[in-house]
């Protein structure tokens, strides 16, 4: 950060900020390089009811995490998952998209209209990923990964699950 800009605290994460100190107070996982300790990546959905390392019986520092709308593989999700092929020492991907998305309740014209609707905002001709045909969704995005040159060509698991919000239970799907 240059010296020069401005930090000024923006109003309205005072409370956060209070709360990450006492986290800080406790915090005993520094030190280590950042690598995927189990090999692992998940890409799974923003949704806050997903606690993505707790669900596979993970902790902080095994796997690398990234978060799409509705868990689709987005072009950030797709370097993220090929640099961490590359780079991070993972070998298995895991895709999870969820029930009871809001990307799944459907498709990118329906999500647009509802955001107009709601907010006011257009978000018509914007790539949102949605479909309310999420099987299909994560065959694709399974199929492009698998199939993708910078990470066919190395040795690594790609997998699709599905997380029932309502149960915790993830169940693979291919």
């Amino acid at each position: 950060m240059n010296s020069e800009e401005n930090t000024t605290p923006v109003p309205g994460f005072e409370d956060l900020l209070e709360s990450n100190a006492k986290y800080a107070e406790q915090f005993n996982d520094g030190g280590f390089d950042g690598i995927a300790r189990k090999g692992v990546l998940m890409v799974t959905c923003m949704d806050s009811r997903i606690e993505p390392l707790a669900m596979i019986g993970l902790r902080l520092g095994d796997a690398k995490i990234l978060r799409t709308p509705g868990g689709r593989i987005t072009t950030d999700a797709m370097i993220g998952c090929v640099l961490a092929v590359h780079l991070l020492q993972v070998d298995r991907i895991m895709i999870v998209p969820h029930t009871r998305c809001a990307m799944g309740s459907g498709d990118d014209q329906q999500i647009a209209q509802k955001a107009l609707e709601t907010s006011g905002v257009d978000l018509r001709g914007m790539v949102l990923g949605s479909t309310p045909d999420q099987a299909a969704g994560l065959r694709y995005d399974v199929t492009r990964m698998r199939n993708h040159p910078l990470l066919a060509s190395k040795h690594v698991t790609i997998g699709g699950f599905l997380y029932d919000v309502d149960t915790g239970q993830l169940t693979q799907q291919m």
